[in-house]
C-alpha cells in the first residue's frame, strides 16, 4: 500500500518538496526551468479557474485538483511503475505536436475571451484543454530516459488528465447532457412510481402525482455527480490500487454508481414529495451532498477490498541521469510555455476594461418619442440590472401600443450606446436577439432573407439583420442594426464556436469608436408597420448616432 494513504494530504506536501527540491537539484539548468515554467503555468491556471471551481456546483472538485495533481506526481514517482521513454523521432514529432496542440486551444480561448469574455465557459474549457496538453507535453519530456525526473504511469497519466474533468462543459453539450439525464431519470423515476402502486403522469421532466407536481431540473439531472464519481474513480484507481484489471473495474463503476445513486435520490425526493413534504431547501440540498459522499465511500472502499495489502511497490525509484540529455524537447518545452504566456498578456491587456473617452452619451430616451398620436407609450424603467452584463449604462427601451382595424399593433423599439473604448465589438456583438432571446422561451422561425433592406417613406434604411421568433404561438418580427464607427456589422450563429472566432478574428479587439445597437420588435411584419409615422419619426432621431 502506498504511503499516500496513510498520511494526511496537507502533511505530505512539505514532503514532497523536499523530496523533489533534493531531484531538482541534479537536474540540467535547462530542466530545471521546465519545471519552473510547468510550476508557473499551474498557478495560473488555478488562478484563472478558481471561481469557476468556487460558483459552480459541478465543478466543485475541482478546488482540490492543484494539491491532488502534485500529489498524483509524487506517487507516481514513489509507488508508480518505473517506466522511462527513450528518444525517437515519433516521441518527439508527438511532443511538438501536443504543444502545438496546447497553443492552439489557449490562442483559441484568448479569441472566444474577445467575443465572449473572459468567464465564459467555453474560454475555461478551452484554456483547461490547452493547459493539460501542456503538462502532458511536459510529462514527455520530463519521463525521457535521459531525465527520469517523472515516469510515464497510470499515475502520472492521470495526473494531467484528471485536469479535462475539472474544465466548464462547453452550454451546448452541457445542455445536451443534461437534458438527456433529466428525461433518463424522469422515465425511470415514473417506472418506479408505477411500480410502487403510486399514480403519477410525466410531462417531460415534469412529473404529475395526485396533490403536486416534481421537476427533474438541471441541478437534479446527475450531472453533478457523474462528473464529481468519474474524478473520484480515477483518482482512487490510481492511488488505491494497482492492479489494471482493478483499476478498470473502479473507472468502468464509477458511471454507473453515480447515475444510480442520483436516481434513489430523485425517487426519495419525488415520494416524499408525494406525502406533502416541501422537498425544497434542505431536503434537496441534503440529498444531494449524500448522494456526492455515498457515491465517493463506496468508490473508495471498493477499491481498498480490491487492492492486496501484501503488494509491493512497482517503482525502483532510479533516478539514474544522462549527463547530457539531448535538449530539442526542453527547448521546445519551455519555449512554448513563454510563447503561451506572451499570447496571455496580449489577450489580456487588449481585452481588459479601459477607461472610455471624456464624452457624455446620448440621451437615448430623448430619441424614442414619449408621446406619439394614437399609441399608448411604456417606457421600461428595469434596463439597468444588464448594465453590468453589457458594459454601458446607456440602454433605452419603450413599448408602443395600439388598437387598429380590430388588431393589437405592438412595436417595441430598444437602443444601446457605447462610447469609444467601452467594449469590443466582438463583446457586443454576442448580445444580439439570436443569443439572448432564445433563453427567454422564445422559439426561433426560419425565415428566407435574413438581411433586408427596409424602406420607409422618407428614407432607405442600412441593411438590417431580419429576424422572426414565436412564442406561445405569438409571432414577433424583429430588425436590428449593430453600429460600429458608422458602418453596419452582420451576424452569424452566435451559438457555433467556429463564428466565434471568426468574428473574433474580423473584428478583434477593435473598441475605438462609438458603437450603437437599434433593435426594432413588432407583432406584424415590416410591410404592414413601415407607413407608421411614428417608425420615420425614430430612424430620424436616430441620424445623428449613426443609423
Amino acid at each position: 500500500m502506498s504511503s499516500l494513504r496513510l498520511v494526511d494530504p496537507w502533511i505530505q506536501i512539505p514532503l514532497i518538496r523536499m523530496s523533489i527540491k533534493s531531484e531538482l537539484q541534479q537536474l540540467p539548468l535547462l530542466i530545471k526551468w521546465n519545471v519552473v515554467l510547468l510550476g508557473l503555468l499551474l498557478l495560473t491556471i488555478t488562478v484563472l479557474l478558481w471561481p469557476v471551481w468556487k460558483h459552480n456546483p459541478d465543478l466543485s472538485h475541482g478546488l482540490f485538483m492543484p494539491v491532488l495533481f502534485l500529489l498524483l506526481l509524487h506517487e507516481s514517482r514513489k509507488s508508480g511503475a518505473n517506466r522511462y521513454l527513450t528518444s525517437h523521432p515519433i516521441k518527439t514529432f508527438v511532443t511538438i505536436f501536443i504543444l502545438l496542440t496546447g497553443i492552439t486551444a489557449i490562442s483559441s480561448a484568448g479569441l472566444f475571451s474577445v467575443s465572449v469574455g473572459w468567464n465564459h465557459s467555453l474560454v475555461s474549457f478551452c484554456l483547461t484543454i490547452g493547459t493539460a496538453a501542456v503538462f502532458f507535453a511536459g510529462l514527455l519530456v520530463l519521463s525521457d530516459g535521459d531525465i527520469r525526473f517523472i515516469p510515464i504511469n497510470w499515475t502520472s497519466l492521470l495526473a494531467v488528465g484528471l485536469w479535462i474533468l475539472c474544465a466548464p462543459i462547453p452550454p451546448g453539450t452541457y445542455s445536451r447532457l443534461t437534458l438527456s439525464l433529466q428525461l433518463m431519470v424522469t422515465e425511470h423515476v415514473l417506472t418506479a412510481l408505477h411500480f410502487l402502486g403510486i399514480a403519477a403522469s410525466r410531462h417531460g421532466n415534469i412529473i404529475e402525482l395526485a396533490n403536486t407536481s416534481v421537476g427533474v431540473a438541471e441541478a437534479c439531472s446527475g450531472a453533478r455527480s457523474l462528473i464529481s464519481c468519474i474524478f473520484a474513480g480515477l483518482f482512487f484507481s490510481a492511488t488505491l490500487v494497482r492492479r489494471p484489471w482493478a483499476r478498470a473495474l473502479i473507472v468502468l463503476l464509477s458511471a454507473p454508481i453515480a447515475l444510480g445513486m442520483n436516481f434513489i435520490r430523485s425517487l426519495t425526493l419525488t415520494l416524499l414529495a408525494n406525502r406533502g413534504v416541501d422537498i425544497t431547501g434542505m431536503w434537496h440540498d441534503l440529498t444531494g451532498f449524500a448522494v456526492l459522499g455515498v457515491t465517493a465511500i463506496i468508490l473508495g472502499v471498493l477499491a481498498i477490498l480490491l487492492e492486496q495489502e501484501t503488494q509491493t511497490s512497482e517503482n525502483n525509484n532510479s533516478t539514474v541521469k544522462s549527463s547530457k540529455p539531448r535538449m530539442l524537447l526542453p527547448v521546445s518545452l519551455n519555449v512554448s510555455i513563454i510563447l503561451i504566456a506572451s499570447l496571455g498578456v496580449l489577450f489580456f491587456v487588449n481585452t481588459r476594461a479601459v477607461n472610455p473617452a471624456n464624452k457624455a452619451p446620448p440621451q437615448l430616451l430623448a430619441v424614442l418619442p414619449s408621446t406619439a398620436e394614437g399609441w399608448h407609450v411604456k417606457t421600461s424603467n428595469d434596463l439597468y440590472q444588464f448594465s453590468g452584463i453589457l458594459e454601458t449604462e446607456s440602454l433605452a427601451q419603450r413599448t408602443y401600443l395600439k388598437h387598429s382595424k380590430g388588431d393589437d399593433i405592438q412595436l417595441t423599439v430598444y437602443l444601446a450606446y457605447w462610447e469609444a473604448g467601452r467594449s469590443s465589438v466582438s463583446q457586443v456583438a454576442m448580445h444580439t436577439p439570436d443569443a439572448c432571446w432564445p433563453g427567454a422561451g422564445w422559439e426561433v422561425s426560419s425565415i428566407e432573407t435574413p438581411r433586408q433592406v427596409l424602406q420607409l417613406p422618407t428614407q432607405t434604411l442600412p441593411v438590417a439583420e431580419a429576424r422572426e421568433f414565436k412564442s406561445g404561438g405569438r409571432p414577433q418580427y424583429v430588425w436590428f442594426w449593430h453600429i460600429y464607427n458608422g458602418r453596419s456589422i452582420a451576424y452569424e450563429d452566435p451559438y457555433s464556436p467556429v463564428e466565434l472566432l471568426r468574428n473574433a478574428w474580423r473584428y478583434g479587439f477593435t473598441r475605438h469608436a462609438d458603437q450603437l445597437f437599434v433593435r426594432v420588435s413588432s407583432n406584424l411584419p415590416w410591410d404592414q408597420l413601415k407607413d407608421e409615422p411614428l417608425l420615420s419619426e425614430i430612424f430620424e432621431n436616430t441620424k445623428p448616432l449613426g443609423l
